[in-house]
């Protein structure tokens, strides 16, 4: 039932990064600036963190299985719509109805993690997840590349919608969610007692710092890897589409083990957060050094550095489930993960206007698009570590 769900995060794992590999066909077919292709790889992390809140409501209301059932069909209409879109405007529609359509994927299979197995074995659960969906991102690899560059970014959409399909109906086939014999029965909240339960979170003072963190450290990563990869290894250093594809594949194949290797590295509640500040700080560093050591060979290495890193944001899903009881698990973990995907959003778009201001200013756009996300990694992980931490981690 676990992999059955998982195809679902795979493939909007592929969705959130194949905007690195169909930029240059949008650029030329819709005359796409640097700042709308930043709006739209940012669109999907959008309403994808938007519907985060009602997905995770739903699910405590209805169940997984019905949620994601009910949502996935929007994610095939959107790459349907994305394949045929006629103007930038359908293209955005496209984009806005894939994200509300994979919005519950990761969120369900964290949430059947963290009801069907061990507490102890969460982070090394959640961790292999993590890496099983890192297929998705093969995808958008060389094969993505591949399709795209003989037969245009149209057939990439199109192909992602028909495996959608699949996934939905694997999912329909295959996961039924077993009851927990000792689960206590709980009244079931309304829609309007649920999100005062959400705004509560807000009063505890440990979540703004998880929140800060988690706004960042992700949608760092996948600013590079969903959408700036392909421009800056094309325009910067000349590479081909292939080319990039086979960067953007090993990084991906990085990206399936490194989440279960911090998962299983896993140093407990007391050491954790502090693994987190230091390895977001050290993510910062890397893009620091790519921005000024403009070497394709040493960008290529970086990269490469930042796919073996990007693996420790596994232990800030545990961070979470640590530091809220039980009964507030479920609402935690939705609402860090729509906030890791408006990070995404918010990265992407300003990232984009942060290009656009430097072609302007006669600066290397690329230089100050990756100077950018360092100093907001920075700044988020400083946040996290100097605001106060949960009590429950307390020793």
């Amino acid at each position: 039932m676990l992999l059955a769900l998982l195809s679902g995060f795979a493939l909007s794992q592929s969705y959130r990064t194949v905007t690195a590999i169909v930029a240059q066909g949008l650029q030329h077919d819709f005359g796409l600036s640097v700042q709308s292709l930043g709006t739209f790889a940012g669109l999907f992390g959008l309403s994808f963190g938007v519907a985060q809140l009602l997905m995770g409501i739903a699910m405590d209301r209805y169940g997984l299985r019905p949620t994601v059932l009910a949502s996935a069909p929007l994610s095939v209409a959107g790459a349907a719509l994305s394949a045929l879109a006629p103007s930038h405007g359908w293209l955005m529609a496209g984009q806005l109805l894939i994200g509300v359509g994979c919005s519950p994927a990761f969120l369900a299979c964290t949430l059947f993690i963290a009801r069907h197995f061990a507490s102890e074995r969460f982070a090394f659960f959640s961790g292999l997840s993590m890496g099983l969906g890192g297929l998705g991102l093969l995808f958008t690899g060389t094969p993505m590349a591949w399709v795209v560059q003989h037969w245009g970014w149209r057939w990439g959409f199109g192909l992602l919608a028909g495996l959608s399909a699949l996934s939905w109906l694997l999912i329909f086939a295959l996961v039924h969610e077993p009851t927990l014999p000792d689960a206590p029965q709980r009244p079931q909240e309304g829609w309007g007692q649920a999100l005062r339960g959400f705004a509560a979170l807000f009063t505890l003072p440990h979540t703004w710092g998880i929140l800060a963190l988690g706004m960042s450290s992700y949608a760092a990563f996948l600013s590079l890897r969903g959408l700036w990869l392909g421009p800056l290894l094309m325009q910067r250093y000349g590479f081909s589409l292939v080319d990039t594809g086979n960067v953007a594949l090993v990084l991906s194949f990085i990206a399936l083990f490194t989440p279960g290797a911090f998962g299983r590295a896993d140093p407990g509640p007391l050491r954790r957060r502090a693994w987190v500040a230091n390895g977001s700080l050290l993510m910062a560093l890397l893009f620091v050094l790519m921005a000024l050591l403009q070497h394709a060979s040493a960008t290529v290495a970086l990269m490469i550095a930042m796919a073996l890193l990007s693996g420790y944001s596994v232990l800030q899903y545990t961070d979470v489930r640590s530091s809220y009881p039980p009964r507030l698990t479920g609402r935690a973990l939705s609402l860090f993960t729509m906030a890791m995907f408006l990070g995404v959003a918010l990265m992407q778009s300003a990232t984009g206007i942060v290009a656009a201001w430097a072609g302007i200013a006669g600066l290397e756009p690329y230089r100050a698009v990756l100077l950018a996300i360092a100093a907001w990694l920075a700044l988020a992980s400083l946040a996290f570590r100097w605001l106060p931490a949960s009590p429950l981690l307390r020793g």
